[in-house]
């Protein structure tokens, strides 16, 4: 049986370049399917990498009560000096809390080769625990920004999208002047914003309080206890959530909504590419079947024939995937775009083609493959062989 198999097989995939032109149509149709599958969640993958990278479990948020983002959020000054005594939040160096008020304001700025329709981007005043917080960042290039300055610096993944933010030129956001003076690496979402001093931000945009406090705990436990303890007192109305949870939150509706479109593009691309895969192998049955009833009437089983051709309509259509596969990593992998965040500001994220979506891309590829040359095989296995022979 095997070797039947493995006959039939060999002559159907050495006649392939003789009819090239009917095979391209399965590996072209593909390629597209593929290509576009992993396009569109290798953009999902890396907008949730970079956003993971963000949160840790040890690190608390502090917003309003009811608050969805920090741009929704307002505290007072009262109430962060009330929130940083809360229980479990570790102390610095310094043996105060570690934690940081946190101001949140939007500033509109052009991205390259565009002057008009200026994008969203977050400028985030901080204190100077906020660097404690987050170890990852540091200042590549130029200099930290000085307390009491109308100084900035700037995420990498601004300086990729966005005109002018290079260090020494000016910028004018919401009324005042701004220089920047570095910039920074994070390999998370704050590469998407501009920081400053915290009570520069305050004076400068017009805000008496913080959006946020960002804490550091003793431990991720330690959540729940802050939370229940800062839920009892009457003095603040805050939520409190892990800094994982919150961007966790954000990850998953973007990627709900790019994998649901994802699944509609690929189910509309893969039905046009199964009728292409059922065109093909009907007309490569029909071609071959004087071969094909020949070797029926040496002895040749009806399973090899069927076996062969839905192997012959596989390898084309993994051919295909692999085209796709390769196509997509090499247009998509690495580049870096933006969309709009939880703050109705851009994040500057790359695309990730990781294996795992390669992996499901084949996949796709041969199931397409398989229902493709299934009709067409069970024909060429149930040609009778005198009607085959006459035909020819």
């Amino acid at each position: 049986m095997l070797s039947q198999i493995f006959a039939i097989t060999g002559v159907n995939l050495k006649s392939i370049p003789e009819r090239w032109g009917p095979s391209l149509v399965i590996v072209i149709g593909l390629a597209g399917v593929v290509a576009v599958f992993t396009a569109l969640l290798a953009m999902a993958t890396g907008f949730s990498s970079t956003l993971a990278a963000t949160g840790s479990k040890d690190i608390a948020l502090i917003l309003r009560g009811g608050s969805a983002a920090e741009l929704n959020s307002g505290l007072s000054r009262d109430e962060v000096n009330l929130i940083k005594l809360g229980p479990g939040i570790r102390k610095g160096e310094d043996g105060r809390p570690l934690a940081s008020g946190e101001v949140i304001v939007i500033a509109e700025l052009f991205k390259k080769g565009e002057t008009v329709n200026g994008s969203n981007l977050t400028v985030r005043g901080v204190e100077p625990q906020a660097f404690v917080l987050r170890p990852k960042l540091k200042v590549v290039e130029g200099r930290m920004f000085k307390p009491g300055l109308r100084e900035l610096v700037v995420g990498r993944g601004v300086t990729k999208q966005f005109a002018g933010v290079e260090v020494g030129k000016n910028l004018r956001m919401r009324g005042s002047e701004w220089t920047v003076v570095g910039i920074f690496e994070s390999g998370d979402a704050h590469e998407s914003e501009l920081w400053a001093d915290a009570e520069v931000a305050q004076s400068s945009f017009g805000r008496n309080g913080y959006s946020s406090v960002l804490a550091g705990l003793d431990n991720e436990k330690t959540v729940k206890t802050l939370g229940a303890a800062l839920k009892a007192d009457p003095r603040v109305n805050v939520d409190v959530v892990s800094q994982q949870q919150y961007f966790s939150a954000q990850t998953e509706q973007f990627r709900n909504t790019i994998g649901a479109l994802a699944g509609v593009v690929t189910i509309i691309m893969a039905l046009g590419a199964i009728f292409a895969a059922l065109n093909t192998m009907y007309a490569a049955v029909a071609t071959r079947a004087k071969e094909t009833a020949t070797l029926r009437a040496l002895g040749f089983g009806a399973l090899p024939v069927l076996v062969s051709v839905m192997i012959e309509a596989m390898v084309l259509s993994l051919l295909g995937g692999l085209v796709g596969a390769i196509i997509a990593y090499l247009l998509f992998n690495n580049l870096s775009v933006s969309t709009l965040g939880a703050n109705f500001t851009q994040v500057v994220f790359a695309f990730k083609v990781t294996p795992a979506l390669v992996g499901m891309g084949l996949a796709i590829a041969v199931v397409v493959g398989f229902i493709g040359g299934l009709l067409p095989s069970i024909r060429a296995a149930r040609m009778p062989v005198t009607t085959a022979l006459r035909a020819a």
